[in-house]
């Protein structure tokens, strides 16, 4: 679906959303109830930080569509389990038609869990390591349209946030992955101005109890 200059498209339920948010089927529920909503589990984060390295080349949509597979294939995103996982696992994955059979893009999700224990030894957990880069509202657009939202591929913290994990030795996490990971999982708040869900995320990012 081509964007409208405004970026808002409303649906036969009347309600106002993101373009891209009507974009499919599978989108309309994921916009509408993950999208944006501030997470603070652990095994989340880990999956959706692993599975925007998997996006690389690709659509989310196809990304979402095998998302159940991907779950079932890596236990979970139970980093603990996955940090274990050997190359029986990575040729039990390469022949699993359910997910991306990529071999550098699996063996950076077992080289990821295996940093990922590493923060949380470090930090007590994910949520309270990439919490720390969480934007000052200050540095946010006032009014996010479309053409705000365009221009937001990459920000100064995902960028800070990028060299920081691959310092600590994790792959595929390249500025405009972690961005993408940070609108996702509630880090910033991009629904644009107008869209119904918006208010509902922020209303969850004001009552979040920040982890530290």
């Amino acid at each position: 679906m081509a964007a409208p200059k405004d970026g808002l498209v409303r649906g036969p339920d009347g309600l106002t959303r993101c373009w891209w948010g009507a974009s499919s089927p599978e989108y309309l529920p994921y916009h509408d109830t993950e999208w944006g909503l501030p997470v603070t589990d652990d095994a989340r984060l880990f999956e959706k930080l692993c599975l925007e390295g998997f996006q690389a080349g690709l659509s989310w949509l196809t990304i979402l569509r095998k998302r159940e597979s991907f779950r079932r294939a890596f236990h979970g995103f139970n980093f603990h389990q996955v940090a274990r996982f050997g190359k029986r696992d990575v040729t039990r994955l390469l022949r699993d038609s359910g997910i991306v059979r990529h071999r550098g893009k699996i063996e950076s999700t077992i080289n990821n869990a295996k940093h990922a224990l590493d923060l949380v030894a470090e930090y007590g957990s994910l949520a309270a390591y990439f919490w720390r880069f969480e934007p000052d509202p200050k540095t946010r657009p006032r009014r996010l349209t479309r053409n705000a939202l365009m221009k937001l591929s990459t920000t100064a913290e995902s960028v800070r946030l990028s060299k920081d994990l691959k310092r600590r030795g994790w792959t595929f996490v390249g500025p405009t992955t972690v961005y993408a990971f940070m609108q996702a999982m509630g880090l910033v708040n991009d629904h644009l101005q107008g869209c119904h869900v918006r208010a509902v995320v922020e209303h969850a990012r004001v009552e979040l109890d920040r982890p530290r």
